[in-house]
Order: structure tokens, then C-alpha cells, then sequence
């Protein structure tokens, strides 16, 4: 029988460990529950000491963000999965049991997501997640129950299949698999780097599941919102890294597609006047240039595959031929 571990990276987060760590505790009586401190200045380890001490602590020396906040931090777990958890989810009764139960019985499953619903709006399916994720072939990624920005109700209508990724806020792994590929590329600090992980687990064969009988209930944004444009250069520019390190076919012509859809993109901010949004797409790009050498000794050790993508433009079947719905795909 495999052994779990819940680990929740913090920073800065006594407010949320506060509302939210109960319900981890109450109901994941089988795991053992860890929080990864990156380096708060809040009272958060303290904190955690003295209301929950029987949740193992572990101090890293930074914040190096998710990526190797995560890495730092799971040098020093044990269990056979992992399951690296949002300090603002709330989980929900036997939320362990179903997951377990797929990685005892499908050895060939290495990632598993629940469902994540709404904390504000438990009817919904929320941003980061939904049912599980995909991405086209010029790396943008969307979710059954979420295509950009339209969230549908959650009415049962995704039952368990195979995903292209799982989702970081709460996201299940093997141990064997994540030392395999040797954790989360630092380099990504946040947002997407989940993705990254899945695809090259996918391009070793490894398979990434959604499992409809777990749910959990995701407040989203409590480190960045959506109005941040911190958050919109880390998910432009970390997008580019993903498809330079790990798509398959003729790279440039993907990068340069890419280059004017992005480009799109930032007009469409400055119609908005959001002038910062715009900004941000421009640093990202800029960024994805000084990094791209090194982008691109990676993409040659790392294999590719074909069929990675189950649509080929998720920006042309959402905005031109108006299929804001999944299931219409």
C-alpha cells in the first residue's frame, strides 16, 4: 500500500494556514501533512508550531517561488506520492481515498488532479485546473471547464480520463517520477511550471490522469490575482519556455506563430488600457530571448513526441469560432 504526503508550500500565509490547514487535517487522517516554509517573515512556522504541532515543518533558506520552493522542500519527504497542495484549498471528506486508490491500481498513471471547484462559487469549476488540462500546438493551455476565461458549471459532465497536465495547486505525483525528472525547472519561479513537468513526464510515456471522485475547493489568486501583470509576464514567458523545451515538430515556425499571437495579445491590452498588461507580454518576450540558448540545450536532451496537443489553436476555436465550451471542441 502506498503512503501519501501533503505538503503545503507557504509564504507568508498565517491567514491562510489558519482558515484552511484544519480541514487538511480533519480529513487526510492517512497522509502526513507537511508545510514548506519559503522563507516567510510573517509567523507562520511559529504559528504552525504552536496550533498544529503535529504537522511536520520544513524551513527552506528562500523564497525561490513554487518551482524550487517544492524542490527545496520535498528533498526531505519520504512517502511514495507526493501531493503538493495550495495553502488556500479546502479539501473535502475522503479526498485522499479515490486518488490512492487509481495509483494502486494503474501503475502507469504518475500524476493525478481532483476536481477543483470554486471556493467562492462551489457550482463552478475554478481557473486553475477545472477537470484537467490541455494545451494546442502553440502551447496554450486550457482545461475541461475552463477556456480562458469562461468557467462553466460543474454538473458532473467530465468523468475520469487522461490529461495532458495537472494542475499545481493541487497536484499528485510519484516520488520515483518526480526525482526521475529531477522536480520543477527553477527557472519558471512560478505559474506553468506544473505543465512543464507534466509534458516532459508525458514525452517518457508517463500518463496524467483527472479523478472526478476527489474534489477540492480552490480560492485562486492569493499569491497573485489576475490583475497583476507579474502574473501575466510569468504565464506568457514561462508558455514560451514550455513549448521551446518541449514541443515537437519545426520549432521556429511554432515560435514565430506564437510572436504574432502574442503580439495580438498585447494590442488587444492596450485597447483596454491596460498599459502595464502590455508591458509585462513585452518583458516576457524579452526574457524568453535572453534565455532562449539555454532553452534550447535543453530541448536537444530532453525527447519530443508527436500528438501532444488536442486542438490546434485554442485561440482561434475560442475567439473566432466562438467555442467557449469544451465539450464543443
Amino acid at each position: 500500500m502506498l503512503n501519501i504526503a501533503v505538503v503545503i508550500l507557504n509564504w507568508n500565509g498565517k491567514a491562510l494556514l489558519k482558515q484552511f490547514l484544519p480541514s487538511v487535517i480533519d480529513y487526510s487522517k492517512d497522509a502526513t501533512i507537511y508545510v514548506a516554509d519559503n522563507a516567510s517573515t510573517d509567523n507562520s512556522v511559529a504559528f504552525v508550531k504552536d496550533q498544529f504541532p503535529n504537522v511536520k515543518i520544513i524551513e527552506n533558506k528562500i523564497n525561490g517561488g513554487y518551482a524550487k520552493g517544492y524542490n527545496d522542500a520535498l528533498q526531505f519527504v519520504d512517502e511514495d506520492i507526493f501531493c503538493l497542495l495550495n495553502s488556500d484549498i479546502e479539501v473535502t471528506p475522503n479526498w485522499l481515498d479515490p486518488i490512492l486508490d487509481t495509483f494502486n491500481t494503474e501503475t502507469e498513471t504518475a500524476i493525478i488532479q481532483p476536481k477543483i471547484l470554486d471556493y467562492k462559487d462551489k457550482t463552478k469549476f475554478e481557473y486553475a485546473g477545472a477537470a484537467g488540462g490541455f494545451i494546442d500546438k502553440y502551447g496554450y493551455p486550457f482545461c475541461r471547464g475552463r477556456i480562458f476565461d469562461t468557467i462553466e458549471t460543474d454538473t458532473n459532465q467530465y468523468p475520469n480520463s487522461n490529461i495532458f497536465w495537472a494542475s499545481g495547486a493541487c497536484f499528485f505525483i510519484r516520488k520515483q517520477v518526480f526525482n526521475q525528472l529531477n522536480g520543477f525547472d527553477e527557472s519558471f519561479f512560478a505559474h506553468q511550471e506544473e505543465i512543464d513537468l507534466c509534458w516532459r513526464a508525458f514525452n517518457l510515456n508517463y500518463k496524467a490522469k483527472y479523478v472526478s471522485e476527489s474534489t477540492v475547493f480552490h480560492v485562486g489568486g492569493a499569491t497573485l490575482n489576475a490583475t497583476n501583470p507579474q502574473k501575466t509576464y510569468l504565464n506568457f514567458r514561462n508558455s514560451l519556455f514550455n513549448v521551446t523545451k518541449n514541443a515537437s515538430g519545426y520549432l521556429f515556425s511554432l515560435i514565430f506563430t506564437r510572436l504574432v499571437l502574442d503580439g495580438i495579445a498585447g494590442i488587444q491590452f492596450l485597447f483596454q488600457l491596460k498599459i502595464k498588461h502590455f508591458f509585462a507580454i513585452l518583458k516576457a518576450h524579452f526574457s524568453f530571448y535572453f534565455n532562449l540558448k539555454k532553452l534550447l540545450k535543453q530541448r536537444k536532451n530532453l525527447p519530443q513526441q508527436k500528438g501532444y496537443f488536442s486542438v490546434k489553436s485554442i485561440v482561434y476555436s475560442y475567439f473566432i469560432k466562438k467555442k467557449t465550451n469544451f465539450s464543443k471542441l
